[in-house]
């Protein structure tokens, strides 16, 4: 496997010339987690940076009641464990292998002195920073503000814009996903999920089998997810 290549997919490591990358993988080292194992969990110390090499990742966190909330799946190219890898305070989610990974460990105490040799990265981080709060603002704002059905519509746009593959019948988001996975990103039920699914495809704006979803009319369903940027 050509490690910096699949690095390299990742906006903020991407940017690292030839020189900063052969540096970087000097620092670090391949891991690897078997499906459902644990990465880290909800409060762990935040003393090291992941990027995935293969596999997938679910980001996810629990309520004190035992409640679910998947807030990101993540693939070859991502990283995860920036938040507590800057401020070196506890994990503020958990991470847990969906299936078989791979993923390249950078350890705290060297990669701070790291970005302190190439001032540039630092910048690059506080913008990757930056689009982590802009999103958590925005799933604030679908929680308080939307109703269900629009919810789910912004979602599968949102996975769209990263897992929408073009195929004759749309776009294919290729990330298999569950009734049950889309309810827990949502923090609301299954039957619930059912019903919106159902309402949309009635529509003609998505069909769902087998794990996977298409989606059929791309402006049908930005219309019905209220959202006027991404009408071409």
């Amino acid at each position: 496997m050509d490690v910096a290549a699949v690095l390299r997919r990742n906006r903020l490591l991407g940017e690292l010339d030839a020189g900063q990358m052969a540096e970087m993988l000097g620092l670090g080292r391949i891991v690897r987690f078997d499906a459902d194992q644990i990465i880290f969990d909800k409060g762990d110390p935040g003393d090291s940076l992941f990027a995935v090499l293969k596999g997938q990742i679910a980001i996810r966190t629990s309520s004190a009641d035992g409640k679910t909330m998947l807030l990101n799946i993540l693939e070859a190219g991502d990283v995860l464990g920036e938040i507590g890898l800057i401020d070196g305070r506890e994990r503020t989610a958990a991470a847990v292998a969906l299936r078989p990974v791979e993923l390249y460990r950078i350890d705290r105490a060297d990669f701070i002195p790291f970005l302190e040799r190439h001032p540039r990265l630092c910048t690059s981080m506080m913008v990757v920073l930056c689009d982590r709060l802009r999103w958590v603002s925005e799933n604030i704002e679908d929680a308080v503000f939307h109703d269900v059905p629009r919810r789910l519509a912004r979602r599968l746009l949102l996975l769209s814009d990263s897992y929408g593959q073009p195929t004759a019948a749309g776009l294919r988001l290729t990330l298999p996903l569950s009734q049950e996975a889309l309810a827990n990103m949502l923090g609301v039920t299954r039957e619930m999920v059912n019903k919106c699914l159902g309402a949309l495809r009635r529509t003609g704006a998505v069909t769902y089998a087998k794990g996977f979803i298409v989606i059929n009319d791309l402006a049908l369903l930005k219309d019905m997810a209220g959202d006027p940027e991404r009408t071409p």
